[in-house]
């Protein structure tokens, strides 16, 4: 009886041992569902980085746009300035047009009517 009786404790106590690592030890589901959350946090989180990277890309690239059109606008306005000179336009004037100034018996002096 002797041997029959360590043989009961020793069969309870392995038992007890199992139960008790059991309740202490994370069951599979709850493990799956944090492993899906924690992908799902990680999937959002990467997904709002590639977009900010993105944007960023985007950008720099119509800062380099307004860069060029800021250039562009610069070499009009010269142009501009060239092209609407009274030198410039005088000498178009009498070369191409044959445009020279009046002698003083063409200039017609108008008075003002209301003094």
């Amino acid at each position: 009886m002797a041997q029959s009786a360590q043989s009961v404790q020793t069969r309870v106590m392995p038992r007890l041992a199992e139960n008790q690592e059991a309740s202490l030890g994370i069951k599979y589901p709850t493990f799956i569902i944090f492993a899906i959350v924690l992908m799902f946090v990680a999937l959002i989180y990467v997904g709002s980085h590639i977009r900010m990277t993105e944007l960023e890309y985007s950008i720099a690239a119509e800062l380099s746009i307004q860069g060029q059109k800021l250039e562009e606008q610069k070499k009009l306005k010269l142009e501009h300035a060239m092209l609407k000179s009274p030198q410039r336009i005088e000498s178009i004037a009498k070369s191409k047009l044959q445009m020279s100034y009046p002698d003083n018996d063409q200039i017609i002096v108008l008075k003002q009517s209301g003094e």
